[in-house]
Formats: structure tokens, sequence, C-alpha cells
């Protein structure tokens, strides 16, 4: 995906959270809601992840140097797992925390008053119209890219940044029918035990999605292969040359969201020279780019050639 539409994702995303967590850490002070606290936090630490998303894209494009010849594009997959452990630590775990602690101090005071209560159900719905937004937006400019089903596109997809972004905004949503549940159990019970369990689920929540993220994005930084329909292409141009016996070990690695390495031996015909193989290299390395311009690093191996 561009990285136009990455930043075009992390920039709603941010300016929604950032707006959303101030509304909810205020109308967690005045109604003393654990599940709206967490809440609130989890919005904070979602807008602190935008940061760090931009940070990892900007780095991404610094030029190949010395000491890192194929450039820094693995600096977004490394930056989308510190994002994974923020979501973790700061969004799951607090949610964690603040819900057993509530949870086990009953006398948590909740503001039952009309106007506390309707001014708690206006923050959260007016987070689902800006989450819903974000999430919009994030999704829109995937598509772009990843026209097809759901599972496929997500799976295809090396764009760690607007991923993260998808599943953040998702998250929140989620979050949010969860402590509208919460609270408005609690104001109907007049009992704040499921304002607490509506914490806990946020934090459980955030928990499994940190995981998640951290998972996907692990294969990224170790160095996860370009998807099978990428392979295929390749192998359908190395068919077109009847000069060619045969190919194999064919070899791709992801260096960034639109950065491929590409390694293969293919086996020519005996009874070529050095003369005839060059040109035929030159042109299936030309036809590989054209048909995929995220190859950018192709090393061929050849045998068979005679001098």
């Amino acid at each position: 995906m561009a990285t136009g539409g990455s930043k075009l994702a992390i920039f709603a995303s941010m300016a929604a959270n950032l707006g959303i967590a101030v509304m909810k850490f205020i109308a967690s002070f005045f109604t003393g809601s654990s599940a709206m606290l967490s809440e609130g936090i989890h919005s904070l630490v979602d807008t602190t992840n935008g940061i760090l998303l931009l940070w990892g894209i900007k780095r991404s494009k610094m030029a190949p140097d010395r000491q890192h010849p194929f450039g820094h594009g693995k600096e977004i997959y490394f930056w989308s797992f510190v994002v994974a452990i923020f979501i973790f630590a700061l969004g799951g775990g607090v949610a964690l925390y603040e819900g057993i602690k509530h949870l086990t101090h009953h006398d948590t005071h909740i503001d039952h008053s009309s106007k506390m209560k309707y001014w708690n159900y206006g923050v959260l719905i007016g987070s689902l119209l800006f989450e819903g937004a974000s999430l919009v937006v994030a999704w829109k400019e995937f598509r772009k890219s990843y026209p097809k089903g759901f599972i496929t596109a997500m799976s295809k997809s090396k764009d760690a940044a607007t991923v993260a972004v998808i599943i953040e905004n998702g998250a929140a949503v989620i979050g949010l029918l969860i402590a509208m549940a919460g609270v408005s159990l609690t104001y109907y019970y007049n009992n704040p035990v499921f304002d607490a369990w509506a914490s806990i689920l946020i934090g459980v929540l955030l928990t499994v999605v940190a995981i998640f993220m951290a998972v996907e994005t692990k294969r990224l930084l170790i160095g996860e292969s370009a998807v099978d329909e990428d392979i295929k292409e390749i192998e359908d141009i190395f068919k077109q040359y009847d000069v060619l016996e045969g190919w194999g070990n064919i070899k791709t690695m992801h260096l960034g969201p639109d950065d491929i390495l590409l390694g293969a031996n293919i086996n020519f015909k005996d009874d070529l020279t050095v003369g005839e193989i060059e040109p035929v290299v030159k042109e299936i390395k030309q036809k590989i780019v054209e048909k995929n311009p995220d190859i950018k690093h192709i090393f061929i191996e050849t045998d068979s050639i005679k001098n």
C-alpha cells in the first residue's frame, strides 16, 4: 500500500483518538466510571501509537547506507511491534488493573444524576461516530490496494502501519460498545460491578489485539516471503523462455511493505554462450519488475553456461 494511504489513515485515527481521549477522561472524572477511564487510556495510547507509526514510516524511507545496503524498510515493522507492546502494557494492562481494582472496591462512586448519565452516553456515542469515521477512512485506503475479501486482504498485506490502524480502530469500536453496555447495566442495576467487568473485558480485548499484532509483525521482522501469487507470477515469466531448462530455489523476503528481495536459480540449455545469456537475464529481470514493481532487488544465478 502506498505510504500516502498509510499516513492518511494514521492522521485520521490520531485526530479522532485525541479528541475522544479528552472527552472520555472528562466523563470518567465526573462519573467515576472505570470502563470510561479504561477507554480514555485506550484512546490516548492509540494517539501515541499513531505518532510511533508515522515515525516508523519516515525512518523506513531513509536511503540505503553502508550499514543498511538494502535500506531501512523494516523500521516500520519494528515500530509496529512497539505499538503492539504499548497496546498490551498501557492499554490492556491498565484496563485490567482498573477493572480488577473497581471490582474489589464496591464503594467506588458512580454519579447517577440524569445530567451525568446522559453526558456519559453522549461521550460514548460521539466516540463511536469518530472511531467509526476513522475506521472507514483506514479501510477505504486499505481496499485501494487490496480490493478482495477481508481475510484474503489482511493475510496478503505487508503494510503493518495501516493494518495496525484498522485493528486498533476496530478494537476501539468494540471496546466502546462494551463500555456502553457496562455503563448501562451499572445505571440500570445501580451496581458498579458491571462497569468494572466492562473494564476487564476491554483489557482482555486489547491484550488479544496486542498479541495478534505482535505475532503478525514478528513474521515480517524476521523476514516473511512474498505471497504465493507473487511467486507464481515469477515462475510464469520463467516459463516464457524456451532457452531455460529449469529453475528453482526461488526465495523472496519483504524488506518493507513495498520492497521485496528476490533470489532465484535458472538453468539454461547447454549450447548457450555468455553473450546469449546476458540479454535474456536482463529481460527476465525487467519483466519481473514490470509485473511487480515492489520487487526492487533481484539476484539470479545461472547454470550451464559455455564461454
